[in-house]
């Protein structure tokens, strides 16, 4: 019967080997399972390919690099699939509450799939906003050796459009200053092919940070999602697996809270999403690192935004690619004490070690700016609290807003009803818009507010409007806006009990959010607050929105485990 002691099976050996395994050896033979393969490491290869969006419409054939570069390492592959939603499709409907869902069921599947096959490590290959996270969530989970594959970015539309154009054109349509043809020319070309949204959005941001983590090998997070480079990165992923399970490397091993720290850097310095801070603590509940709000304070205030980006900038991932892609920025901030180089990662050396060949970037390059020169001198990722957001809120204040708002409220139950306020024209200036019932159990979900930001910005007003929610923000979005506030809505927080007019000020710089009412006043609408019903009482939608913690914890799933 299968047994070869001089390759390390810890899991595989338990499932195929053995009299009474047989069972499992028949069930494999029509898989492609010869009888040698049953000595050999089993790999699973978690592909989140799909024709459901472009970001994952490739990953198909990078699977089978990976699957390929696993076996003739030595091992057998194994491909499975996973789901994923597209936040781009979804956006502005109630579609979107599955988002953040998706991550946790993405992570719950990849779980359920290695633990049930016994396999020995795995590739996780991801292309969009949760499902990235989800592969980074579901690697700590299992802790077995395993490397995370980025699908890569989309190569820019006509004139440099991403999907945040088509957005911004529906503010323009509303605003009249985009035609109705004008709006179908943006639309059919802003997104030309296969890979993730452009921008230093939220699959770009949450990329860089899982290389940064270790998790993934050197600049897979800085390629095109077309191209001999995005192949080969796969093919290697299921070579180096391979290795890592004979070395027994596990994720573990890579994961410690200088790890995080690398990633909040990293994140800060490429201008990237909000959600970051969402996604990297749920990682890190993941591996059981003690991540939190305050760490991204404590390390925001010594690393500045060097990358000028979209949506706030101007330059997309491809543009980066072409000069070197993050590498250079890492040994840059690496040589400036910033980053931890002693941190191990999947290729079995330190952050430092893959760096050291690392060369800079071109001398005439304008995307990454200088330390002398930084777009802003410390994060555009402001933990704000206060009054009105007691356990924190995310701000994204990249500096091109101004770093202080006060404004009158106008408040809005859901996205829906502000949205049609902002089409209409009943958004004017010095209001600060405030979203809510959106967060992670009242959404349910905590929808990305991507609509009513780009209607805004369509519409002219982002230097003169702030928005304020319980719920998300893309990563595309931009403007003031403060999001993930704590307590949120539907547990009765304080942003509930903001009335229409009432003064709200957000200052950056003391990180503070303050909604100008006497304790005393507050009381009194506390104590004739009710709750709103649920969104709806079945299905998985009800089911998070009785497990998932504070959007401050990362809006994980299991917290009431702890």
């Amino acid at each position: 019967m299968p047994n070869d002691n001089d390759v390390p099976r810890p899991y595989s050996s338990i499932v195929v080997d053995g009299v009474e395994q047989a069972p499992s050896r028949a069930m494999l033979y029509p898989t492609g399972f010869k009888p040698e393969d049953f000595k050999k490491a089993q790999i699973g290869i978690a592909s989140t390919w799909s024709m459901v969006t472009p970001c994952n419409m490739h990953i198909n054939t990078l699977a089978d690099a990976a699957a390929m570069g696993a076996d003739e390492a030595g091992a057998k592959s194994v491909l499975f699939n996973t789901i994923t939603v597209s936040d781009g499709i979804s956006m502005g409907t109630p579609g979107m509450r599955y988002s953040l869902v998706s991550r946790e069921v993405i992570a719950d599947s990849i779980e359920t799939v290695v633990g049930a096959q016994g396999f020995d490590g795995f590739v996780a290959i991801g292309g969009c906003d949760k499902n990235m996270p989800a592969c980074a969530i579901a690697m700590a989970r299992l802790d077995r050796p395993s490397v995370f594959v980025y699908g890569g970015t989309i190569l820019p539309g006509e004139q440099k459009r991403d999907i945040v154009s088509v957005f911004e054109a529906v503010g323009g349509h509303a605003a009249g200053t985009v035609s109705d043809l004008e709006l179908k020319e943006v639309e059919s070309t802003a997104i030309p092919g296969p890979g993730s949204c452009g921008g230093m959005y939220t699959a770009n941001t949450m990329a860089s940070a899982i290389e940064a983590l270790g998790l993934s090998l050197p600049n897979s997070s800085a390629q095109n999602a077309v191209g001999d480079a995005k192949r080969q990165d796969s093919y290697q992923a299921g070579a180096a697996v391979a290795e890592l399970v004979q070395r027994g490397m596990k994720p573990s091993d890579m994961l410690s809270l200088e790890a995080f720290e690398n990633a909040i850097t990293i994140s800060i310095a490429l201008e990237g999403s909000t959600n970051a801070i969402l996604h990297l603590l749920a990682i890190a509940h993941a591996a059981g690192i003690p991540l939190s709000l305050d760490d991204f304070t404590r390390i925001g205030q010594r690393v500045p935004v060097l990358a000028d980006m979209r949506p706030a900038g101007q330059y997309t991932m491809s543009e980066l690619i072409e000069i070197g892609g993050i590498q250079p920025l890492m040994k840059m901030l690496l040589n400036e004490g910033l980053l931890h180089g002693d941190c191990l990662t999947v290729t079995g050396k330190t952050l430092a070690e893959n760096l050291a060949p690392v060369a800079d970037y071109p001398a005439d390059q304008k995307i990454i700016r200088s330390f002398a020169d930084p777009i802003k001198k410390d994060s555009h990722l402001v933990i704000l609290r206060g009054n009105l957001a007691p356990d924190g809120a995310v701000g994204k204040i990249t500096g091109h807003e101004g770093l202080t708002f006060t404004g009158r409220a106008r408040c809005f139950h859901g996205e829906e009803a502000a949205m049609q306020a902002i089409m209409a024209g009943d958004v004017q200036k010095g209001d600060v818009v405030v979203l809510r019932y959106e967060g992670p159990r009242g959404g349910p979900g905590m929808r990305e507010m991507l609509s009513p930001t780009s209607a805004i910005n369509g519409r002219g007003l982002s230097q003169d409007v702030a928005m304020l929610t319980d719920g998300r923000f893309s990563g595309g979005s931009r403007g003031f806006v403060i999001g993930h506030v704590t307590p949120e809505a539907a547990l009765g927080g304080p942003i509930a009990l903001i009335e229409n007019g009432d003064t709200i000020s957000i200052d950056a710089e003391a990180r503070e959010i303050k909604l100008h009412v006497s304790d005393a006043e507050l009381e009194s609408r506390r104590a004739a607050w009710q709750a709103p019903e649920p969104y709806t009482r079945r299905g998985i939608l009800a089911k998070y929105a009785q497990q998932v913690s504070s959007a401050s914890e990362g809006a994980v799933t299991d917290k009431y485990l702890d």
